[in-house]
């Protein structure tokens, strides 16, 4: 929002004052390019979003294959570039702010974890008050708060800083800057609105690393470092083998008891992997299914599992079947086959 679309609304239609002038003026040729170019590169920016967003989901080839292939081979592709884009032009050009202040839960959350120690946009109420306009010729003997109330008008969630810190508050100093610039105008030292805690405010400490700083610093910590391990150790390959249900076993010509199973493989890899099923009990016969997962992608299939019964100790026994490549166990997966027993 602030390093994108603000930054485009800025470069168009100038500084807060000036947009607000536009808003209110009588519809003209200026103002109608003005806004007609606005809106329609916040909505190229927002097809950009929308396809990589979306890319996270189908990834990267089905997303390519959307786009350059013709629109009724992909047709529910199509439609949900169009709903990304329209929901992330929405959000940035309508809503903005306001889906901080509805629809994410974060400043809730951070309202919790909030101490008198907590480092966020701060006005200065021991430097500001008591607040007051300010004479050029006169010496000022009150706060340096002089109620130009810049800082509200900058607010894009229309808040008062320095009424103290509130959820709606997104944290972008939108505030702070605008309180500096009329600092250095009256030749007053800046930050009356600044990064700070209420004890720095109010006692002048300074700043310090407390128990709970500490403690969410770890905890954090220990989330990335657990993310990246599972993220660096995660498997290539994620099988899934159960038994087909409502069947029994059944003997077959040779004698032997067999079991119907169902599999799917998880290729998660950009490459395509071929794979073979080794039980540790018996013998595997694919129902006619080639044992290759495409890249990014996953294979489903069937197969019988074939066990000599003098193998079989009892009715429900737990058989382990590897997933190899290249003879090398990728994944292992557990299951039961049913027999007679003995």
């Amino acid at each position: 929002m602030e390093m994108v679309f603000r930054k485009i609304e800025y470069w168009i239609e100038g500084d807060w004052i000036q947009q607000r002038n536009l808003d209110k003026a009588t519809t003209n040729s200026s103002k109608f390019i003005k806004k007609t170019i606005k809106h329609l590169i916040f909505y190229a920016v927002s097809f950009l979003i929308a396809n990589t967003f979306l890319a996270y989901i189908v990834g990267t080839e089905a997303l390519y294959k959307i786009a350059t292939e013709p629109i009724q081979a992909h047709i529910t592709g199509f439609i949900a570039i169009i709903a990304f884009t329209t929901v992330f032009y929405f959000v940035f050009s309508k809503l903005r702010e306001m889906a901080c202040i509805i629809v994410c839960p974060y400043g809730r959350l951070q309202g919790v974890l909030l101490d008198r120690d907590s480092m966020v946009v701060a006005y200065d109420f021991v430097r500001g008050e008591p607040r007051g306009k300010r004479n050029k010729n006169e010496e000022r003997t009150i706060g340096d708060c002089i109620e130009c109330k810049q800082c509200e008008y900058v607010c894009p969630t229309g808040i008062d800083i320095k009424n103290g810190t509130q959820l709606e508050c997104v944290n972008c100093t939108a505030c702070m800057d605008a309180c500096d610039d009329i600092m250095v105008k009256i030749n007053k030292p800046k930050g009356l609105i600044r990064i700070a805690s209420i004890n720095q405010i109010m006692d002048g400490k300074k700043f310090k690393f407390t128990p709970r700083i500490i403690a969410y610093t770890l905890l954090l910590f220990a989330l990335v470092s657990l993310t990246g391990f599972l993220m660096m150790n995660q498997s290539d390959v994620e099988a899934t083998i159960l038994r087909v249900p409502g069947t029994l076993y059944q003997a077959d010509a040779d004698g032997c008891i067999t079991n119907v199973y169902n599999y799917e493989v998880v290729n998660k890899t950009g490459t395509e992997i071929c794979f073979e099923l080794k039980p540790n009990l018996g013998q595997i016969e694919l129902a006619g299914q080639a044992t290759a997962a495409p890249p990014n992608a996953s294979i489903k299939g069937a197969f019988i599992l074939k066990v000599n019964p003098n193998e079989l100790n009892k009715m429900s026994q737990e058989v382990t079947i590897q997933i190899q490549k290249d003879n090398i166990n990728i994944d292992e997966i557990n299951t039961r086959f049913l027999g007679p027993g003995k």
